[in-house]
């Protein structure tokens, strides 16, 4: 419990974090209507899960084959995530960026969702500062392939209800005013979960 507890303290502020997910769901939503934002919501979350099983069992097999790496993995795990938080905490409000043209995406809308998540650049390495915090040699599959099934359930859920209820110029605007404080309360989380992690990494074998 306290490894998912320590893993999710990180996904959860993350996923939130209005971001290039957040506007394809929205966009599909409003352009194409709810079945087309559920889709693109299966996509986003099948790219996610996929994100999360090549950064935990890539990490694994390292810190299995090379466990001095254990040190190393969590102290440019923390830092980066120290650095994110620092950005969010400074970060000025800004309104969430939706196409205004009204265009709708061509093509699959599940295939959309899941090629905007392959092409966000951070998403890996958000995640393998999300895993520096409970990965070692030691983990277990099982707890592996349920943080997978996890980080899949959790965007199913979270974009599901941006679909549902979330992709209306009203709802949008009052999201666009809370972003500053969803931006503010990850990055008290990212900073304090990263100073965590450097501090424990003394202790290269520590869960």
């Amino acid at each position: 419990m306290i490894v998912l507890a320590s893993v999710f303290a990180i996904f959860v502020p993350a996923l939130l974090l209005p971001g290039p997910d957040f506007v394809a769901v929205v966009r599909s939503s409003m352009t194409r209507g709810t079945r087309a934002g559920l889709l693109t919501t299966l996509g986003v979350s099948a790219g996610l899960g996929l994100y999360a099983a090549l950064s935990l069992l890539g990490l694994s097999a390292v810190l299995t084959e090379y466990q001095w790496l254990t040190w190393v993995v969590r102290v440019l795990g923390g830092g980066y995530l120290i650095y994110l938080g620092i950005r969010l905490l400074l970060a000025k409000p800004k309104a969430i960026d939706l196409p205004a043209d009204g265009t709708r995406p061509h093509g699959s809308p599940m295939l959309f969702g899941f090629l905007v998540t392959l092409t966000n650049p951070k998403a890996i390495v958000l995640f393998a500062s999300v895993f520096a915090t409970a990965v070692t040699a030691e983990t277990p599959l099982w707890l592996m392939v349920l943080m997978i099934a996890l980080v899949a359930a959790a965007s199913l859920l979270w974009y599901s209800a941006v679909s549902l209820f979330m992709a209306s110029p009203a709802v949008m605007r009052r999201v666009g005013a809370a972003r500053h404080w969803i931006e503010r309360a990850a990055g008290v989380c990212f900073v304090a979960i990263g100073a965590r992690i450097l501090a424990d990494a003394r202790n290269p074998v520590a869960p």
